[in-house]
């Protein structure tokens, strides 16, 4: 399902248009505010969810990761370099899911390829993908713990 977005919480602020790969977020220019032009064009990416800092936008996840009858929420805490999944059933559980923020923050250059080193033959034919551990933030002290992120686990949810 694609995204929708809530005019009550939107402010116009036009992130979500700006990260939008298919270039369907656009803003009203009668209400200032931003929806989806074409829902059945929606890659179903999240990038405007993530990026909205307003939490205006939601959309309906996949059956697998949650059923029908369902919202999702998404927190992003870029002080803690997460985002959390929030999920509310039919039934009114609740479940969080956290997950690092790989993304580059607002503002901040994203190197051209042809500025970078080719990658050497071990890099090749190694099973990570160009520059992973570096952009996954394993390059200088390994994989990053719950502990290093300040975050305890509780019952199966982060905190």
């Amino acid at each position: 399902m694609p995204t929708f977005v809530y005019m009550t919480r939107c402010d116009g602020c036009g992130h979500c248009v700006d990260i939008c790969p298919s270039d369907i977020m656009h803003i009203d220019p009668t209400y200032r505010r931003a929806y989806n032009i074409e829902p059945n064009m929606c890659w179903e990416c999240y990038s405007c969810v993530k990026a909205c800092p307003q939490n205006a936008i939601d959309v309906r996840g996949y059956a697998d990761f949650a059923p029908l009858g369902h919202s999702v929420r998404v927190q992003r805490d870029e002080e803690r370099g997460t985002i959390a999944w929030k999920i509310k059933y039919r039934n009114g559980t609740e479940k969080e899911f956290l997950s690092p923020i790989t993304t580059k923050p607002w503002g901040k250059h994203i190197p051209k390829l042809a500025d970078v080193p080719a990658p050497s033959r071990d890099m090749r034919d190694s099973e990570l993908l160009y520059n992973e551990p570096k952009w996954i933030r394993m390059d200088d002290d390994g994989l990053r713990t719950l502990k290093d992120a300040g975050l305890v686990l509780k019952k199966g949810v982060y905190y």
